[in-house]
């Protein structure tokens, strides 16, 4: 298999500067879809310096936000026309199935749109009252310059979206660092702005692992935004290096998300097959590698026995299987890494003594095909505490614990016992319940009544060391931009502070 050329360097599609290449693995049987170009920190250098380039001497951060805006809409449609490709890309480079890739491509294409409308409703800046009719005064954005981006392997497309969108909306140039375990929808993304019209140099790719690349990005001294979504380790690692040199900064660093489950919920059959088919669909979505999962399952416990029962039954029925294959309803883990990471959890758990009520293996050959993929049962984890390590720490697997309450105050305290604060939910058959608790819960998305839905005009980003910033909504855009102020004395005449 000869390798493709994917890095992305001033409108030109090159290989590593080094010539090294990387094996990209299809999770659900181990076998090379792609050979792909191994960048280094040459490559990021050169990347940036064309991003620096395009920037201070070309025409994108000048450009009016009506073609900026178009550009954007030209992308979006060209996603919709390349929808099953890039799903198919998508479910085969990350083991999700093809309608969630579908769904991905979607919610890419919704965000694309999103901020092609909320550049264009821009007004020529914010008029402030400086308390004289002979001064205008003037709030104005402008872009921050040259914006690295880093992204997680576990939704590529979506979260390489969440940056690329607002940040060409806004009129900066760019280089992005996709994982290097899922780099081919993020390849195709960049071909799709070059198809749109973008200006050579305005989006750059440079396809390689964290060190050297992620690691040079974060460092450079002609970067001026550094965002990046991804684990706690490595992202307060690569933030700090970023803070030293003054930049600015986004990081979305995960979550452990609590859902909440109030017995009235269930009060009526309808509400408990609701709830139960909700907790799976919030633990058990992409095999749980999403960083909003609802991991913690917190449920009054006068409930408790009849909903886990059900709730193991029905996750034991949970079809794996490779993603393109039809029936199929959770795909492998994402790799082999990942896969040992979720076997030590479950162990860790049961030494604790968690109770298993389904999964904990991986499943046995005939259960599942192809055998040979990084593939994990759906697991519940009964009489689960605080102190155990895989209540504390994000799992990004299909896990699932358990534990209970029986006040409300109880509730709030277990769900905002983590040292995270991305998401959760509340479920209850008492709206005024639901919304008291929603409103003491400390994350920064909290549903009532439902799991994972998100909208690209809402924010997105967590409390704690769920990270720092705001992406999507005009918060999203906001992070792009510089204020400046601009004050205008329209009658200019002499001071006199000094006599002369």
């Amino acid at each position: 298999m000869s390798a493709i050329e994917t890095i992305h360097v001033d409108g030109v599609w090159r290989a590593a500067a080094s010539g090294a290449t990387r094996e990209v693995l299809d999770p659900a049987d181990a076998t090379v879809i792609q050979l792909v170009s191994e960048g280094g920190a040459e490559d990021a250098d050169a990347a940036v310096a064309a991003a620096r380039r395009a920037f201070d001497e070309g025409s994108w951060p000048g450009t009016p936000v009506a073609e900026r805006s178009a550009l954007l809409r030209r992308v979006a449609d060209l996603l919709q026309r390349d929808r099953e490709e890039i799903a198919l890309i998508e479910s085969r480079d990350t083991g999700k199935t093809l309608e969630e890739g579908r769904v991905d491509v979607d919610d890419v294409t919704n965000a694309f749109r999103y901020f092609a409308d909320v550049v264009m409703n821009e007004s020529g800046g914010r008029v402030v009252d400086a308390g004289s009719a002979d001064v205008h005064s003037v709030i104005v954005h402008e872009p921050v310059g040259v914006c690295a981006l880093i992204t997680p392997w576990n939704y590529p497309l979506l979260q390489a979206s969440w940056k690329v969108a607002p940040a060409v909306a806004a009129g900066n140039t760019f280089v992005i660092k996709p994982s290097e375990v899922t780099p081919l929808t993020t390849v195709h993304l960049i071909k799709l702005l070059a198809e749109a019209g973008l200006p050579a140099g305005v989006a750059n790719i440079v396809t390689g692992a964290g060190l050297p690349v992620g690691q040079r990005l974060a460092d450079h001294p002609d970067v001026d935004l550094f965002s990046f979504t991804g684990g706690l380790v490595s992202g307060t690692k690569a933030g700090a290096a970023a803070v030293s040199g003054a930049k600015k900064i986004a990081l979305e660093l995960g979550g452990k998300n609590p859902n909440v489950v109030f017995a009235d919920s269930c009060a009526t059959e309808e509400g408990f097959d609701t709830a139960v088919d909700q907790a799976l669909n919030a633990a058990f979505i992409h095999s749980g590698q999403v960083c909003s999962a609802g991991a913690r399952l917190i449920i009054e416990e006068s409930v408790r026995d009849r909903f886990v029962a059900e709730l193991a039954r029905r996750a034991e029925k949970i079809k794996l299987g490779r993603g393109t294959e039809d029936g199929v309803e959770c795909g492998p883990l994402v790799s082999q890494q990942q896969l040992d990471k979720v076997e030590a959890y479950v162990a860790s758990a049961l030494s604790e003594g968690a109770q298993l009520r389904s999964g904990g293996s991986r499943p046995q050959p005939s259960d599942v095909r192809p055998a040979s993929g990084y593939f994990y049962a759906p697991t519940i984890l009964d009489g689960c505490h605080r102190d155990m390590k895989v209540v504390r720490e994000e799992t990004f697997g299909p896990i699932l614990t358990v534990e209970t309450f029986t006040t409300e105050n109880e509730a709030v305290a277990l769900a905002n016992d983590t040292e995270y604060g991305l998401a959760g939910a509340v479920f209850s058959g008492d709206t005024a319940r639901a919304r008291r608790v929603a409103a003491r819960l400390r994350h920064g998305t909290v549903w009532i009544n439902d799991y994972h839905p998100y909208l690209p005009q809402a924010e997105w980003g967590g409390f704690g060391k769920s990270g720092i910033g705001r992406e999507l909504g005009p918060t999203g855009l906001d992070e792009y931009r510089e204020s400046k102020h601009i004050y205008e004395n329209l009658r200019p005449e002499p001071v006199r502070w000094f006599a002369g």
